[in-house]
């Protein structure tokens, strides 16, 4: 039987002279009717521009087709070639027959148009629906992807809705009109664990339901594990390795498909904690940082005079010590109250009620210290592109008080070589580094004023697994040369069970369990964490079957003066608490 589509030989370039600048080179593959293929790659591996050629929007983008051919079985049974349709061909089988989740929902929705409007075009453009009729549709298409009370969320813009919310919108308008073939990019990039559970949850069941066929892009091999028919690996551009799901994952047989298995952060239900650095039980050891009864409230103002009527209890009562040379990890979903912790304890966010305080390292003659530095999550967002490396790295000495001299010089260079880059980085612009390298710079930038803590807060979740992986054994290594403390902000469960040697899980602002990371992985105690950890993609769960859950995180709105009562905890072992709810 013909292949709902066939790619033979797939060119694309970029620029005036798009031959001679092609991204990605000879690709081809089939797909059967109802098969899933997963594409999988680094950054720049060119797995983004195939999706986006088949459905010729990469012309949208500077790109131009070069040469190969992109075969697409009609629903009349017609074979059109993609690559030299024309524009008006284009247009009724985008949305109609080849249906696209983006990566990125906040860019890809208009943010100033209701879901509704936004979801009803597609009817109005390839079903001819107009007005009541377009918007019952629409009402339909979030119902069927699980969005509870859909009529009422049909007049919210993309701001009112969380991130997993947003991607059920995206899945939606691309499953509108019922199309034969699904590209989802990305789709569950920068989502928590529980909520890409989810997601992954109605991709399967939505393909199971309309027998649509799918290609999934993705670096998370684990996701590609609980849903690929077929895998095909992409390495600059080109198709290295492709087969079944099966042979790829337990057979690889290219360097650089074994390469990215190997780089995957597996998660091992607590058997690949860290076994250095215990806690110190002599009773006159001092924390590098301890918290106490933390508390950030935001009011909630409403009527003519914005009067405060309640207040948001974005975290509530948050109690934790961190030794030197610990790293205590803090895991929960979106909106659990992990990053406002960090940014509270740097005081990036005023803290309502609470203390914390942190231990201030001897300094260097000549150099500043300051206790806790923070390592941000994106490294391409967090360096100014106009400053050199030397001026990125002066700032914290110059923001301190003190003054770039010579030992200042020769503390970056020290740094900038332990961090392994060249001592000529100092000269250079951040555009000329890599993400991983990028990353390394700010590891380098919190390390200058001789911290005793260091916040990580998402910090190598934007990068590839490989580099990731480099990123996390520098980390290890420099947190045993300097005796660093590590807050280590992640939904990455498998990231987590390898750099952390305590873990706090927070939900709805408080910290519902507490301990040794072996402990609480291997044998979680709160509802929560279990639920945490069962979402986490594995390669060895495969066609994993999870649960559509569409219940809400409770509101975290609490009436003026409401006061949450003393925790309550069962104690397990020597180092693990569980609070008790109620």
């Amino acid at each position: 039987m013909i292949p709902l589509l066939s790619v033979s030989d797939l060119s694309v370039g970029f620029g005036r002279k798009a031959e001679a600048n092609e991204v990605v080179r000879g690709v081809s593959f089939d797909l059967a009717d109802g098969q899933t293929l997963a594409i999988v790659g680094e950054s720049g591996s060119g797995k983004s521009v195939t999706a986006l050629s088949i459905n010729r929007l990469v012309d949208f983008g500077g790109g131009k087709i070069t040469g190969g051919s992109i075969r697409l079985r009609r629903g009349d049974g017609g074979v059109l070639d993609l690559a030299g349709a024309a524009e008006p061909q284009l247009t009724k089988i985008r949305g109609a027959e080849i249906g696209m989740i983006f990566q990125e929902p906040m860019t890809s929705l208009n943010p100033v148009l209701s879901i509704g409007t936004q979801i009803a075009e597609s009817f109005r453009l390839h079903r001819g629906l107009t007005g009541r009729q377009a918007i019952a549709a629409a009402k339909d298409a979030l119902d069927r992807v699980r969005i509870p009370d859909a009529a009422r969320r049909l007049k919210y813009t993309p701001n009112q809705l969380s991130g997993g919310m947003l991607q059920r919108v995206m899945i939606a308008t691309a499953l509108a009109c019922n199309p034969r073939l699904l590209i989802a990019d990305e789709p569950t990039t920068a989502l928590d664990v529980t909520v890409q559970a989810q997601i992954m949850a109605l991709l399967a069941e939505l393909k199971r339901e309309t027998d649509m066929s799918m290609i999934f892009i993705t670096h998370d091999i684990g996701l590609v594990a609980g849903i690929a028919d077929k895998v095909m690996v992409m390495q600059n551009g080109q198709a290295v390795e492709q087969g079944e799901l099966n042979q790829i994952l337990d057979h690889p047989r290219h360097a650089y498909t074994q390469h990215l298995l190997h780089a995957v952060p597996h998660f091992a239900s607590g058997k690949a904690t860290r076994s250095d650095g215990r806690r110190e039980k002599a009773p006159d050891a001092e924390p590098a940082l301890k918290v106490d009864g933390l508390a950030v409230r935001y009011p909630v103002r409403s009527g003519l005079f914005g009067r405060a009527t309640g207040a948001v209890h974005a975290v509530d009562g948050v109690d934790f010590e961190l030794m030197p040379g610990e790293t205590l990890a803090i895991v929960g979903e979106s909106g659990s109250g992990k990053s406002t912790t960090a940014r509270a304890v740097l005081g990036l966010v005023r803290s309502t009620r609470g203390s914390f305080s942190a231990s201030v390292r001897k300094a260097a003659a000549g150099q500043s210290a300051l206790p806790i530095q923070m390592v941000f999550q994106n490294p391409y967002a967090s360096l100014n592109p106009r400053l050199t490396i030397e001026s990125i790295l002066a700032e914290p000495v110059i923001a301190s008080g003190g003054r770039v001299n010579a030992e200042t010089r020769a503390r970056m260079t020290t740094l900038l070589k332990r961090v392994g880059l060249p001592e000529n980085s100092l000269e250079r612009y951040p555009h000329e580094f890599s993400g991983g390298q990028r990353q390394r710079l700010c590891i380098a930038r919190a390390l200058m004023l001789n911290p005793s803590v260091v916040v990580l807060d998402e910090a190598v979740s934007a990068l590839d697994v490989s580099v990731q992986a480099r990123v996390l054994e520098l980390l290890v290594d420099l947190q045993r040369e300097f005796g660093l403390a590590y807050l280590f902000i992640s939904h990455d469960m498998a990231v987590v069970e390898r750099i952390a040697h305590r873990i706090a899980v927070i939900y709805a602002g408080q910290i519902v369990e507490i301990g040794d990371a072996k402990s609480v992985l291997s044998a979680p105690r709160h509802a929560y964490t279990k639920k945490l950890i069962a979402a986490v993609p594995t390669i060895e769960r495969r066609r994993q079957r999870f649960e559509l859950d569409t219940r809400q995180v409770p509101s975290l709105v609490r009436p003026l003066g409401f006061e949450p009562g003393p925790a309550k905890w069962d104690v397990f072992g020597s180092d693990h608490r569980v609070r008790i709810e109620g």
